[in-house]
């Protein structure tokens, strides 16, 4: 049927998606979903991501070592531009497809005057998803743990934490942060949990996964005792990286992609358990981000196996490797759905019900709205209401009080997408 004049007067023509579209428009379908499907669910998203990039220069400039201050400021303005002082390799960062997925890349049109372009573009990603929190991470900086030179991460890992609590997330209540921890240096984070462990809108603290370090090291008990004291979770948070010898034979980034954002945060988990850190500290809550669910129980079923036949190489253990992990914390992203019956017993022996957290990645190629959780068929109202925000505020302490616009609302800012 062809359209009719009345018709055509109600379309808004859109210019093609691209990195100067607005959030709304980019994310204008999710808003629908969100009008049709939980427009009254509590909504938290669990690992949204700045592009410190585009702000970086506002980073550099809070690093507290002026030596590192001025050499990062030098590097921006000549030859690293905004990767300065990072250890990221450009040439292989192949998430944007030769340029055909936008979303990562995008700097916000149209933002008022006195007002943070970051923070603009997360409140209409939260208002267009239908968020009534969204926390945040970064992330160039997730390949930090891999840095040749421990002092730089630390550098930035300080004036990264005081650009996220002093300057951004006092600008909305709805956003919040883990504070980053310079693993490879165990003392600067217990430095670190220290000054935030009671700041209001920290609502835990991170590792990125991607390193080398033995994470049941006796140089970390101090700080885990510290962050289990607070009360406040500890994240590790997935990547990748190309410079690993152990996916030198990896040539695609789909490939990488599949691997390395499980492989590091199973090797971590394995070493947790079998050194029976739940035990020395059993109120630390412990969550584990940006891996999909596919994973978890091939890691349950092969650790049990490994220590039932070699119980001597894990005494301290008391329970059952998949006993511990399922009282752990998940994050949802990249949720895996090719075939329903593996995800649904996925979520079974992983008790998704109470232990998943909702998580969006955004703006990331591969983000999920939350209609990801809302359309699987197998879980009941109210799983699908935990798992998008109420598992969350039990792990975070937040306020379950609406704090998102109504879709319609959201949708009546941009004429012709209702």
């Amino acid at each position: 049927m062809r359209p009719t004049q009345l018709d055509k007067a109600r379309i808004r023509e859109l210019e093609e998606i691209g990195t100067r579209s607005d959030t709304r428009d980019v994310l204008a379908r999710a808003t629908m979903q969100a009008k049709r499907d939980y427009d009254d669910y509590f909504v938290v998203d669990i690992d949204a991501h700045v592009s410190e990039d585009h702000f970086w220069g506002e980073v550099i400039e809070l690093i507290d070592n002026e030596y590192l201050r001025d050499l990062g400021q030098s590097q921006l303005r000549s030859f690293a531009g905004n990767n300065a002082l990072l250890n990221i390799v450009p040439g292989l960062s192949h998430q944007s497809v030769g340029g055909r997925i936008t979303h990562q890349g995008r700097r916000e049109p149209d933002v008022p005057q006195g007002e943070h372009p970051f923070v603009v573009a997360a409140q209409r990603s939260m208002d267009a998803m239908g968020l009534d929190y969204q926390i945040v991470f970064p992330s160039a900086m997730l390949l930090l743990g891999m840095h040749p030179q421990d002092e730089v991460e630390v550098a930035l890992a300080r004036a990264f934490n005081r650009w996220t609590v002093e300057r951004i997330l006092p600008m909305d209540e709805r956003l919040k942060a883990f504070v980053y921890l310079p693993f490879n240096t165990p003392e600067a984070c217990e430095a670190l949990v220290a000054q935030y462990a009671d700041a209001k809108d920290v609502i835990g603290f991170t590792v990125c996964s991607t390193r080398n370090n033995a994470i049941h090291a006796d140089c970390y008990a101090r700080l885990y005792a510290m962050i289990e004291e607070s009360g406040k979770p500890l994240a590790f948070h997935s990547g990748y990286h190309w410079g690993d010898p152990s996916f030198a034979q990896l040539n695609r980034f789909a490939t990488m992609h599949a691997l390395s954002f499980t492989h590091y945060n199973q090797i971590h988990v394995s070493n947790w358990l079998f050194n029976a850190m739940p035990e020395r500290f059993p109120k630390l809550k412990m969550l584990w981000v940006e891996s999909g669910l596919a994973w978890i129980p091939f890691l349950m079923q092969r650790l049990d196996h490994e220590v039932l036949m070699r119980p001597s190489e894990a005494p301290g253990m008391k329970r059952l490797p998949s006993e511990y992990m399922a009282e752990m914390w998940y994050t949802s992203q990249p949720m895996e759905r090719t075939n329903m019956e593996l995800l649904e017993a996925t979520m079974k022996v992983m008790k998704a019900e109470t232990q998943l957290l909702y998580s969006s990645d955004w703006p990331h190629w591969d983000w999920d709205a939350p209609s990801v959780i809302t359309t699987l068929p197998f879980l009941s109202d109210q799983a699908k209401r935990n798992i998008l925000g109420l598992n969350a505020a039990r792990l975070f302490n937040l306020d379950i009080k609406p704090k998102k616009p109504r879709a319609d609302a959201v949708l009546a800012t941009r004429p012709g997408r209702s």
